[in-house]
């Protein structure tokens, strides 16, 4: 039997989907395996104990659960058990110090700036603890889609042509170099998730509140040009024992007529017409590229444990990869749970199996 610490909420936009993600892991896991010790990252940083009822971690009446600021503050700490495991201690009343739990692995289910960035991995490195996902580098490059760009491009991976722009410099010096691209753009943030601060331009005159709209959450924003094609998705898992990566089949998103694209609300609050399609409504020889591509990314990005590839399909069978996630959406009803459901892994087997990966890589530099 392993313990396991499940660490979710955090300082990002994203801290409310990482705690209706933390409800379903905490509903699936499997208890005959792991012990599971529930972490709650508030907004402001600090981790502090909360309930592991996965009931309190789902979305009621259109609001997503928060980790509550009221919490007895959690230490975490080398264990005196030696490298591999950490010891959590939990601040009592009159600052009496309590001890919780030997932690043998951390699952990290956290999205975004200060989680899914590369700075808590660097945290569980300097505890010598096992952890589910890519390591300090590859997390934090593909966390800026500008720089997972660089690396992918390097790799002969197809991407959207873009330009950077940063808060810091003249609008006038922004516009004059989106002029090279072709409408419609996308304005979005560098290094946020879940579709935040996105939005569609369709004419030189409205970048700039699109922009404002992006500098909201990052001051380091992208503007990409549209693709035309179909924008799908591949699970990919690491490979056991050294072998290559897994692929899923890709699934497709498919919005109705009432949505400009797949944004927040709609990915996780019911908003328009939305259906998902596995596998995705294009040609075998393009569903083959697509998982080809997606190993491609993994590999070129040299991630761990899990990843969801985003592409777009052209109609020429063209695959222009659009952005890398390492710690996707892992709700019960997220894309990259479902995938791998149609591949005959379960929700329950796939949180074990990413564990396994974590306590079979250990510690220390890989």
């Amino acid at each position: 039997m392993h313990t396991i610490a499940l660490i979710f909420g955090g300082r990002s936009s994203e801290h409310g989907i990482s705690c209706v993600t933390a409800g379903g892991i905490l509903r699936q896991i499997d208890r005959s395996r792991f012990t599971v010790v529930p972490i709650g990252v508030t907004s402001e940083g600090r981790f502090v104990e909360v309930t592991g009822d996965p009931d309190h971690w789902q979305i009621t009446d259109g609001t997503a659960p928060h980790v509550p600021d009221s919490g007895d503050e959690i230490i975490l700490q080398q264990s005196r058990l030696g490298k591999g495991k950490v010891e959590l201690r939990v601040v009592r009343d009159g600052g009496r110090l309590e001890h919780l739990a030997d932690i043998d692995a951390v699952f990290p289910l956290l999205h975004g700036p200060y989680g899914e960035d590369g700075t808590i991995q660097g945290l569980f490195e300097l505890w010598d603890v096992p952890y589910v996902g890519s390591g300090v580098l590859a997390s934090a490059v593909s966390m800026d889609k500008d720089f997972t760009k660089r690396l992918l491009e390097g790799a002969g991976l197809d991407v959207a042509r873009g330009v950077v722009a940063r808060a810091s410099e003249p609008r006038a010096a922004v516009r004059e170099r989106a002029s090279s691209l072709a409408f419609p753009l996308f304005v979005k943030p560098a290094r946020a998730g879940s579709s935040f601060g996105v939005t569609k331009v369709d004419a030189l005159e409205n970048l700039d509140s699109a922009l404002d709209e992006a500098f909201r959450f990052d001051p380091k924003v992208l503007i990409e040009q549209g693709v035309e094609g179909r924008e799908v998705e591949c699970g990919v898992l690491q490979g056991e024992s050294g072998q290559a990566p897994r692929t899923s089949l890709p699934g497709e998103v498919v919005i109705g007529e009432d949505l400009a694209f797949y944004d927040y609300e709609s990915k996780y609050f019911g908003k328009g017409t939305v259906t998902i399609e596995i596998p995705a409504s294009i040609p075998a020889a393009h569903i083959a590229s697509v998982r080809e591509v997606a190993a491609r990314a993994f590999d070129a990005l040299e991630l761990e444990g899990l990843a969801r590839v985003d592409v777009f399909v052209t109609d020429g069978g063209d695959i222009i990869v659009n952005e890398v996630n390492t710690m996707p959406g892992f709700t019960q009803i997220s894309m990259f749970p479902v995938l791998w459901e149609n591949m005959g892994l379960s929700y329950t087997d796939l949180i074990s199996r990413l564990i396994d990966n974590a306590l079979e890589r250990g510690v220390g530099l890989r």
